[in-house]
C-alpha cells in the first residue's frame, strides 16, 4: 500500500528534555509536515545542562523496531543520530541494507552539546566502516569531523580538505557543519563526483551555504534538527542542495525564535512555524 504522505524515520538516543535526540526529531518531522517515526536506540538522562546518565537498548529490540517499523510503514527517509555503541552500529547499517532504505541522512553524534560522550571512542572505526558508506548525506560538525578524518580544522581550507578526505573514504557526500566556528555559522558541502555532476553546475565539487551567526546561547540539539531537517526534504524528492538550504533557513528560524528553556543551554523552537497565538487564545478545545 501507498503512503498517502511522506514517511520519515529516526534511528536516535532518547532526551528526556525533549531538546535533542528523538524528540527533537519528530519535532522537527511534524514542522515539516511528514509523518516521524522512530527506532530508539538508547535512552540519555539529560536536560540543557548536560548529560547525566546514559543506557543503550538491546540489539534484539534495536533490530524488531526496524522490523515493526519497515514491515508496514517503509519510511522515504531516514536520519541516525546517536548510535552509542559497536553492536547498535552493527544491526542498524544491517537493517538499512536489509530494507534497502534510501535517502540516509548520517549524523555521527560523538559528543553532545554539553561535551559528554555520546559515542564509544572504540565505535568510531565501525561508524566509519559501516555507517558512514551508506550514507547519502554525512552531517558533521568541526569537533567531529576533526574525530573522523584525522585532520585539525582552523579554517575553511581545513573544512575542504576533512570533507575531501571523509567523501573519499566513505564514497558518501559530506556537510561540515560551521556552527563551532569563531567566524560564521558557514557550512560546507563536499559532493560526490556523481552527485556534483547533478547538482553543481561550475565543476566543482564544493557547495558554501554561508549562515548568519544567531546570538544566543540555546543551541541543545542543534545538529539532531538539521539532520532531521534534511531528511525530511530530501522525503519530499528536494535535491541535496535544495535540502540544505531550506533544512538551514528552517534551523536559523528555530534559533532566532527565541525560546528560552532551562538553566543551561536551552533547546531551539522546533515549532516556531507553528501559529502558538492560536493555541494562546480561549477557548482551547479547538478540535471539538
Amino acid at each position: 500500500m501507498m503512503n498517502n504522505c511522506k514517511v520519515v524515520m529516526t534511528v536516535a538516543g532518547s532526551d528526556c528534555s525533549g531538546g535533542a535526540g528523538i524528540q527533537a526529531d519528530l519535532k522537527t518531522m511534524t514542522a515539516h509536515s511528514v509523518y516521524g517515526m522512530s527506532v530508539i536506540t538508547a535512552i540519555t538522562v539529560q536536560n540543557t545542562m548536560g548529560v547525566i546518565k546514559s543506557e543503550k537498548l538491546s540489539t534484539e529490540l534495536v533490530a524488531k523496531q526496524f522490523d515493526a517499523v519497515c514491515s508496514d510503514i517503509m519510511p522515504d527517509a531516514i536520519k541516525t543520530g546517536m548510535l552509542f555503541s559497536e553492536d547498535i552500529i552493527d544491526v542498524t547499517a544491517s537493517k538499512i541494507m536489509e530494507y534497502k532504505l534510501q535517502n540516509i541522512v548520517v549524523d555521527p553524534v560523538l559528543v553532545s552539546t554539553s561535551g559528554n560522550r555520546l559515542l564509544k571512542p572504540s565505535a568510531e572505526s565501525v561508524l566509519i566502516e559501516k555507517m558512514l558508506p551508506l550514507a547519502t548525506l554525512i552531517t558533521p560538525n568541526i569537533p567531529e569531523a576533526e574525530a573522523l578524518s584525522g585532520i585539525n580544522i582552523h579554517g575553511k581550507d581545513d573544512m575542504v580538505l576533512a570533507a575531501s578526505k571523509l567523501c573519499q573514504s566513505s564514497g558518501s557526500n559530506v556537510l561540515i557543519k560551521g556552527g563551532h566556528s569563531d567566524e560564521n555559522a558557514d557550512d560546507l558541502l563536499y559532493c560526490t563526483e556523481e552527485m556534483a555532476d547533478r547538482v553543481i553546475t561550475d565543476g566543482s565539487r564544493i557547495k558554501w551555504f554561508y549562515g548568519k551567526r544567531v546570538n544566543t546561547s540555546n543551541t541543545h540539539g542543534t545538529g539532531c534538527t538539521l539532520s532531521s531537517a534534511i531528511a525530511c526534504n530530501l522525503a519530499y524528492g528536494n535535491d541535496i542542495i535544495t535540502a540544505i538550504s531550506s533544512a538551514k533557513a528552517y534551523l536559523y528560524g528555530a534559533l532566532k525564535s527565541g525560546l528560552n528553556l532551562g538553566n543551561g543551554n536551552g533547546p531551539v523552537d522546533h515549532c516556531f512555524n507553528i501559529n502558538r497565538e492560536v493555541f494562546n487564545k480561549k477557548p482551547r478545545l479547538l478540535f471539538v
